[in-house]
């Protein structure tokens, strides 16, 4: 009898946050997260901005996993706003005209346990701040090709990235990376030297290669990033949807 008392307790208990599967197991139910995406652009103003704004709205709304709000205004980074938040997101490019008190609770924000995706010329933003290097893990250093090209997965065992196989080809803008953080980045994707001319006028050599998607930790935060998404029709690709959601969602810290 007691233990029979004790097993009802315990579904109520838990059915109150849950419900439970044929094997009994309790499945917990997934609380919606919010992102916050940062489109301000300090320097040069990307044409899929709009693509890629609407985009991110939509894969959240399908997945049911976050909703967006988008955002140019540096003063939506106080610390008491971004307690609505669980991701940020920047599609940016430049100094962003933030205060020091601004910064503060971004950084804080993300260390303290929260997530960070950055897309595109994200990594060409805050030269002058060495907080945000070693949170996105480098910096945009030129970008000589624009065209079709082969795509190598580094780590076909990363849930963000599996479902591409071994390689891929897209036409994009690449992005070359400088003061790459090696040691601390988790490589996903990088460019396949042999599917471009490497004697193009300003092609930097650096021993780790061309990193084109990587994962990082800051803290105790999460980070996502790719240099992927100059073009319109990357963004409204269903594999760079796919992979940015599968991003979003190791950045919430949410499984696959």
């Amino acid at each position: 009898m007691r233990r029979s008392f004790i097993l009802v307790l315990s579904l109520i208990v838990l059915g109150g946050v849950g419900f439970f599967d044929q094997s009994g197991q309790a499945l917990a139910k997934q609380r919606k997260g919010h992102l916050l995406y940062m489109t301000l652009s300090a320097g040069y103003k990307h044409a899929s901005i709009p693509t890629s704004e609407k985009v991110v709205k939509e894969i959240g709304e399908r997945s049911g996993l976050f909703d967006t709000t988008v955002t140019q205004d540096v003063g939506a980074f106080t610390a008491e706003n971004l307690k609505k938040y669980d991701v940020v997101m920047f599609y940016t490019t430049g100094e962003l005209p933030m205060t020091q008190a601004e910064k503060d609770a971004f950084i804080h924000f993300i260390q303290s346990g929260h997530g960070f995706v950055g897309v595109h010329s994200a990594t060409d933003t805050f030269y002058e701040w060495q907080p945000y290097l070693e949170l996105i893990g480098g910096y945009f250093n030129d970008h000589p090709w624009h065209q079709q090209v082969t795509v190598d997965v580094t780590d076909p065992s990363s849930p963000i990235v599996s479902f591409l196989g071994k390689s891929f080809q897209v036409n994009d803008e690449i992005y070359q990376t400088a003061d790459f953080q090696y040691k601390t980045s988790h490589v996903l994707l990088r460019l396949d030297p042999k599917s471009v001319d490497l004697h193009k006028p300003g092609v930097h050599y650096r021993f780790y290669g061309w990193p084109l998607a990587w994962t990082r930790r800051d803290g105790k935060g999460r980070v996502f990033v790719t240099v992927l998404g100059h073009e319109d029709a990357v963004w409204n690709s269903k594999w760079y949807q796919e992979m940015l959601l599968n991003g979003i969602k190791y950045a919430m810290g949410r499984p696959k």
